[in-house]
């Protein structure tokens, strides 16, 4: 079982990545339920420093991913040109020019999808993105291929 394709990182699919990234993670949701938690407190008759404190809580991390996805797509010269993805039943393979990076699925951390993209995460931090706009419709054979080669328990894709 083989599969080529290209993607091209922007800023919004970096921004997906970077939401669905930081919002699974422990600071992520504790940000938000302090955020929330905030503003319930104003609700409850509080002063309305709370408000402002809940609001600025809440915006800050969506806001500063959304710069940081921006500076990243613009900054970093491998989105400059779209990446050449190999899904075969060795692993993944991802090149651009003539550099090129070969991931065996057992060394493969956890498979995930969002809205806008499947993303392969290849450690804890790092991750191969798959933006559906670029699968079209090679989408349900490259998750038939990261199902097939990754256990259950590491997969989390919804078409």
């Amino acid at each position: 079982m083989k599969m080529e394709f290209d993607v091209k990182i922007d800023a919004k699919v970096l921004y997906d990545y970077m939401l669905h990234h930081t919002y699974n993670s422990a600071a992520g949701l504790l940000g938000t339920m302090v955020g929330a938690l905030m503003i319930v407190a104003f609700s409850m008759g509080q002063g309305v420093i709370f408000l402002i404190a809940g609001i600025v809580v809440l915006g800050y991390l969506p806001w500063t991913l959304f710069i940081k996805s921006r500076q990243q797509a613009l900054m970093t010269p491998a989105f400059k040109k779209p990446l050449h993805y190999v899904l075969d039943d060795e692993g993944i393979t991802v090149s651009q020019d003539d550099m090129e990076e070969k991931q065996e699925w057992s060394q493969m951390y956890k498979a995930v999808s969002t809205g806008k993209s499947i993303i392969v995460y290849t450690s804890k931090v790092n991750a191969s993105i798959f933006p559906k706009k670029d699968l079209g419709e090679s989408k349900a054979k490259v998750i038939e291929i990261i199902s097939t080669h990754m256990p259950p328990s590491k997969v989390k894709i919804r078409g």
